[in-house]
């Protein structure tokens, strides 16, 4: 092990705090945290990943057909954007000012037909097409946030990996590995920060207890005490100057404001937070930003929207599963949980602002931006009432931003119908890959001490998505 990378349970036993918390997801320590002027260098490369649960459709928001019959093109019209020739849902007006600084996938898909929520969102978090599982081989593939924090862990935060709002509800929108960092461990999981109750749009909102703040006074006891037993040991043997450096380190990755310093949102101007939208996403965008911030190297955001007021049934893990009546969930093109009438202006306010935050701070270019969903939704509107759409893996869209992805394109392309894809087509395997390479994580990253020779995807990057 290299002396200066080390998981939270080493950083807990060196800065002295025993064995409190082993094990605890997440918690993967970097290297070189500070500068040789005692002050947190700037975070690598990050990635906030918007994950849509439910499936979007495509054929409503960035893929849209106007030529076609209303019973495929729905009801809503396209508008014109910042960027000639690309085209998106009428409610996307603050989208449309920004299509510049993002690249629209249109040729996402899912080759193997997988069209459930548990299985397709494992194929897009694992960079596979397949479950291994089917092959007699247990899947145990980590997901994109567990390599990232394996290969990139945080310079400045104990949290390398987080998921604001685990998904809730039926457990059928649940990815199988989300919670235990598949063959990598729970030192790689994701940190779950918030949930339905407990969100960043509530006065009330709570971080994990793991940013609680530590009791620096008897964490430097517990030091002083330590160096005592220590110096003579280190003056006889030099070799342990560098576990005293590593115990050095441990401490001051704990007694950092830092992370915690990411969840007081109130010392955001409130225009700020206005700008973003005083909902589950927007705020949660907004805390996503605070977070890179701070160092997290991979914050996954659940892209729940919110409950309308006037319609509380939808679960906040899947705004965009839009089935209309047929699951007795509304009119999907209305204006409920589960309708586009409501979804897709708070999607639009909290994206477009997230996009332009980050430019306007220096950081779009070293922060990489994924929002999509699992898969899209059939070309047919469902003719039940109120109408909607299936799941509909075989083709849908994506959009990506920052550390390095060009801007103002259009990548892939679907058929008259949005029923399949005719043109360079995108993989889990190819957006995986694309990630790693933004990321600047090797595709053939060593798996040390895993006990595993699996690549991380078997998929290359999409170099064309990239300036």
């Amino acid at each position: 092990m290299d002396t200066f990378d080390m998981n939270r349970r080493q950083a807990l036993i060196t800065g002295g705090l025993g064995a409190l918390s082993l094990g605890m997801p997440g918690m993967v320590l970097g290297r070189d945290q500070m500068n040789a002027s005692g002050n947190a260098i700037a975070a690598d490369k990050s990635c906030i990943f918007v994950l849509l649960c439910g499936g979007p459709s495509h054929i409503d928001t960035w893929d849209m057909k106007p030529d076609a019959p209303t019973t495929i093109r729905g009801p809503y019209n396209p508008i014109a954007t910042k960027v000639p020739g690309m085209r998106i849902n009428e409610m996307h007006t603050e989208l449309a000012k920004v299509t510049d600084q993002f690249m629209l996938i249109n040729s996402m898909t899912h080759p193997g037909a997988i069209s459930n929520h548990f299985d397709a969102m494992h194929n897009l978090l694992s960079g596979q097409s397949e479950r291994r599982v089917a092959q007699g081989v247990p899947d145990d593939q980590p997901y994109i946030g567990s390599f990232v924090a394996k290969y990139k862990p945080s310079k400045r935060n104990m949290v390398s990996n987080a998921w604001l709002i685990k998904c809730v509800g039926p457990p059928v929108f649940c990815a199988p590995n989300i919670g235990i960092g598949g063959y990598l461990g729970s030192a790689y999981a994701p940190v779950f920060v918030g949930s339905e109750k407990n969100h960043p749009a509530l006065d009330t909102f709570a971080p994990p207890e793991i940013f609680d703040p530590v009791d620096e006074n008897r964490m430097a006891r517990r030091r002083e005490l330590l160096t005592d037993i220590e110096s003579p040991v280190l003056s006889r043997d030099g070799r342990g100057v560098d576990w005293a450096n590593l115990r050095e380190k441990g401490y001051d990755a704990l007694t950092r404001k830092e992370g915690r310093d990411a969840f007081l949102m109130d010392r955001e101007p409130a225009q700020v937070r206005d700008r973003y939208g005083r909902h589950p996403l927007g705020q949660n965008l907004l805390l996503a930003r605070r977070m890179v911030e701070a160092g997290v190297r991979f914050v996954t955001v659940n892209g729940w929207t919110g409950q309308a007021p006037h319609d509380t049934a939808g679960p906040p893990s899947s705004s965009w599963d839009m089935h209309g009546g047929n699951m007795g969930m509304g009119d999907a093109f209305g204006n409920g949980s589960y309708g586009m009438g409501f979804c897709l202006p708070r999607l639009d306010q909290a994206l477009a602002a997230l996009l332009g935050d980050l430019k306007e701070r220096g950081m779009l270019k070293k922060t990489l931006v994924v929002v999509m969903g699992e898969f899209g939704r059939t070309p047919n509107v469902l003719t039940q009432s109120p109408p909607g759409r299936q799941h509909w893996p075989s083709c849908f869209s994506a959009i990506l931003a920052g550390a390095g992805i060009a801007g103002g394109g259009v990548y892939g392309k679907s058929d008259k119908h949005g029923a399949y894809v005719t043109g360079s087509p995108v993989r889990p395997e190819e957006l995986a890959a694309t990630i790693y390479h933004a990321l600047d994580i090797p595709l053939n990253a060593p798996q040390a001490n895993t006990g595993v020779s699996r690549p991380l995807t078997t998929g290359q990057p999409v170099l064309r998505l990239f300036g």
